[in-house]
């Protein structure tokens, strides 16, 4: 695997890595709300934050993570890729890139992020009743240290 800065084109494939993760791991939000945040995806918001795609061994994006300074904004892999070291492989590029402190906000109702995040180091240092759009998913604050 290897990691490497985002590229224009890779845009529509990370979108769909999004998407279908999203499907697959948001089992809270309904038909609306994915439609909702699909926007702002597809719209941009790739190229709002630092981006770092993992590339399979045919040189296919498999995951990317989207960084705001050490925040980890966005980690997603394609659920076909999920539980094969993939989103490890890119939390260690952000670690080696970033240093340590790495910051992390989740939703509490994705169990399955929620684990990821605290096997890899990471603890909970606060809690919001709203997401970033001001809906009422509640996001966990993480924080890695050492």
């Amino acid at each position: 695997m290897e990691i490497r800065p985002y590229a224009e084109t890779d845009h529509d494939r990370l979108v769909d890595i999004w998407h279908r993760a999203v499907i697959r791991t948001h089992d809270f939000l309904t038909e609306e709300d994915i439609s909702y945040y699909y926007g702002f995806v597809q719209g941009g918001a790739l190229n709002s934050v630092e981006i770092w795609v993992a590339r399979d061994e045919s040189g296919e994006p498999s995951g990317f993570v989207g960084l705001d300074g050490a925040k980890v904004e966005m980690l997603f892999v394609d659920p076909e890729r999920h539980g094969q070291g993939t989103g490890k492989a890119l939390l260690d590029h952000v670690v080696a890139l970033k240093g340590k402190p790495v910051t992390v906000d989740v939703n509490e109702q994705n169990g399955g992020a929620l684990g990821f995040y605290r096997r890899y180091g990471f603890e909970q240092i606060g809690r919001s009743e709203l997401d970033g759009s001001g809906k009422p998913f509640p996001l966990l604050h993480l924080k890695l240290d050492s």
